[in-house]
């Protein structure tokens, strides 16, 4: 897809991973084909500038993104389909990073894709109207740049934020209890702040890393057994990881290899997370 990958303002640093964008045209005729998007660990706000974005959950029909989306938490997978050009921007947040944006507690967005229209209201079109005539990437980022610093500012990473972040690490010795300490909570207080700018308890989030760093490694080197990859990424046994590939894909690792190999795009292959 060649994505171009921008570092973010100063000020945001400490709520927004970076932001990408895209501009491609995908082989085939428009719509005529679906890639998988199983749960991360990351929370986006995803601007559409190009043609609409097709999404669905299991065998419901294909329905239009709106032109920009909120993504939290997601346990899900989602099929994706893209028009003929398909172009648009993501804000990669920290996280915590879309709770400080909208304030809401995050099990309210727990596999429920929002239009940020109707959460942050009217400077969201105008980003949209704006971004709908820029015509290169790093226009498109600008704007979007300019609308996170109105509403974020600058801030400093809370010790609850930089611990979490520690857990997309993936270090096997950091044991939840050791990343409450380091969050300076009790495992209760930690525990509950975590659902609250996560969506879910600070072990399922790690589970979810772990299952997102497992399939984006399946998508880069598709000829890895699975075997191997549950080693890599820290499975006790390849059982652990079909329970989780069952739970968060809706198949086995087996099945869902083929759904890679057949997508028109394959979508997290460059995930930063």
């Amino acid at each position: 897809m060649s994505p171009t990958y921008y570092p973010v303002h100063p000020c945001l640093r400490a709520a927004v991973s970076h932001i990408m964008t895209v501009d491609v045209h995908p082989p085939g005729p428009a719509y005529s084909r679906s890639a998988p998007f199983p749960p991360t660990p990351q929370h986006s706000l995803n601007f559409y500038p190009g043609d609409a974005t097709r999404s669905r959950v299991g065998n419901e029909a294909f329905a239009d993104l709106p032109a920009c989306v909120i993504i939290g938490p997601q346990t899900t997978k989602v099929e994706l389909a893209m028009g003929a050009h398909h172009r648009f921007v993501t804000v990669a947040f920290h996280p915590g990073g879309l709770f400080r944006l909208l304030g809401l507690p995050m099990p309210e967005l727990l596999d429920r894709p929002l239009d940020a229209t109707d959460v942050l209201g009217r400077e969201i079109r105008q980003v949209n109207e704006q971004l709908q005539e820029a015509r290169h990437s790093l226009a498109l980022k600008n704007i979007v740049e300019g609308y996170l610093l109105r509403k974020l500012g600058q801030h400093a990473a809370s010790p609850l934020e930089r611990s979490i972040r520690r857990m997309l690490q993936g270090n096997p010795t950091d044991t939840i209890e050791k990343i409450a300490d380091l969050s300076c909570l009790s495992l209760r207080q930690f525990e509950r702040r975590s659902r609250e700018v996560l969506g879910y308890s600070p072990k399922f989030f790690a589970r979810v890393i772990r299952f997102s760093q497992a399939y984006r490694l399946k998508v880069r080197q598709p000829h890895s057994t699975w075997t191997s990859i549950s080693h890599q990424c820290g499975y006790y046994d390849q059982m652990h990881l079909i329970r989780d590939f069952k739970e968060f894909a809706g198949t086995t690792p087996k099945l869902i290899t083929r759904e890679i190999l057949a997508a028109p795009l394959t979508l997290q292959d460059d995930l930063r997370i």
